[in-house]
């Protein structure tokens, strides 16, 4: 069976509402959805012979919207609206052809350890947004934990400072970049937290009109540990062996259960890069057959770029080349998916398996 053709973007679609937070019309899409369905002759998901999943890691406002807490610029300014109005348009696009959304969802409170509140210095004052905190810096007591959180962390202060230790510490051995303290974000029943409202518009669409419910993936809430990745935190036990956190599953299936994977969002050099990275890691001995199933929307993810303070474009570019040394498929959202390298022959084993 062939891929279903590229369909037209809705008229209802506003490319400059991108970058603005609305309330989505969900009764009047809902019809809209059904009448586009019947026009262009869209099945139900379920039936497709071809299933392709569009993960969008972390499409919200948050990080996505300008004057937002944490909004990914990339080096043009405007890197997440422009990834955010591509992705919208790819969605409506291939409505016929992606079968299932799984939208992760950076989840937060205010007492998280890469938050200020987080930790003191000598004369109790917090460090800064983008403070970077190494191993060096606990060592020498330049950052320490805030034992006034005792109480709702449920912790002891001797555990808090040795915990904060152990953790800058295993990030360092894990090869991970130093905690780095970020503006307060994704807050849990903030506006910040929900997703861009053009997206959540498309992602209303496809399920209406596929009868495709998304399947939400949320991340993040674990005071003790950052979580970059949906699959899994940054730290999983803590100084005495404990475990602080799990890994998510969810994903160990995802490979099993679908044709292709196609992921974007943000941030290129954060949460997106490491989500892939964890892919690539838990791939098992197939892993070049298993890696070729995944697509890269280059053109839909930016980096985290904070003018005169850091700049994480190199870092993500490099992860990229990792990831298409490694086989997966670095491609454009405006490009057919019917060309995409190895969709041809991946919709024809689909077919002949059935």
């Amino acid at each position: 069976m062939k891929l279903h053709r590229e369909l037209p973007v809705p008229s209802f679609f506003n490319p400059d509402k991108v970058c603005e937070v609305w309330k989505v019309p969900y009764q009047q899409r809902a019809e809209e959805a059904e009448q586009w369905a019947l026009r262009h002759k869209l099945s139900p998901a379920g039936k497709d012979s071809c299933k392709i999943c569009l993960t969008l890691v972390d499409v919200q406002n948050t990080f996505c919207i300008p004057g937002f807490d944490l909004f990914v610029g990339g080096r043009s300014g405007a890197g997440a609206v422009d990834d955010n109005r591509r992705l919208c348009e790819f969605i409506y696009r291939n409505l016929g052809v992606i079968t299932r959304i799984c939208p992760t969802m950076d989840t937060h409170r205010a007492m998280q350890i890469f938050h200020s509140v987080f930790l003191v210095d000598e004369q109790g004052k917090h460090p800064v947004p983008f403070t970077l905190v190494s191993e060096e810096d606990i060592l020498q007591g330049r950052w320490k934990f805030n034992t006034e959180l005792c109480d709702s962390l449920r912790i002891s202060p001797e555990y808090g400072q040795r915990y904060v230790l152990h953790y800058v510490q295993s990030l360092k051995k894990g090869g991970k970049y130093d905690l780095t303290i970020w503006p307060y974000h994704a807050m849990l029943g903030g506006i910040g937290h929900a997703l861009v409202s053009s997206v959540e518009e498309a992602i209303f669409f496809h399920t209406i009109a596929r009868h495709a419910q998304p399947d939400y993936q949320i991340k993040g809430s674990n005071p003790f540990t950052e979580h970059y990745s949906v699959i899994g935190p940054e730290v999983l036990k803590g100084p005495e062996g404990e475990t602080i956190a799990e890994k998510n599953v969810y994903f160990d299936g995802i490979l099993q259960s679908f044709d292709a994977v196609v992921v974007a969002g943000q941030a290129k050099s954060h949460c997106v890069a490491w989500t892939i990275d964890d892919l690539l890691s838990g791939m098992g001995d197939e892993k070049r057959k298993a890696a070729e199933k995944i697509y890269l929307l280059e053109d839909c993810t930016s980096a985290v770029v904070v003018p005169g303070v850091i700049d994480y474009t190199g870092e993500a570019d490099e992860a990229f080349k990792k990831f298409a040394d490694a086989g997966m498929h670095i491609v454009r959202s405006t490009d057919p998916v019917t060309a995409w390298p190895g969709m041809n022959n991946t919709q024809e084993a689909r077919g002949n398996r059935r």
